[in-house]
């Protein structure tokens, strides 16, 4: 039986309460760092014209979404996770 948004909402906030007591923000900003480098280490598919155009496309967004968040700096204050990006152009 399909879940309302209730549902979920509700099993969602389950699975999460007490998160914050094992979450280790290092190891958490890693990991994006790691799927970033995934994404540019991945193979293109056998496909030609418009999906091989949406794949590109699609992978310089989980490029650009995991490095992002893997160059945070992250912070958990009162069991509130904030992720600190700075997207100013570096002063090279």
């Amino acid at each position: 039986m399909a879940q309302g948004p209730t549902e979920f909402l509700a099993a969602t906030a389950r699975y999460c309460v007490g998160m914050a007591d094992g979450l280790d923000i290092d190891q958490m900003l890693e990991r994006f760092r790691e799927r970033a480098e995934a994404v540019k280490r991945r193979n293109l598919p056998p496909v030609g014209g418009d999906e091989r155009a949406a794949f590109v496309k699609q992978a310089q967004t989980d490029y650009q979404d995991y490095a992002m968040i893997g160059d945070a700096e992250g912070s958990l204050e009162d069991g509130v996770l904030t992720l600190r990006i700075d997207l100013r152009p570096s002063s090279d």
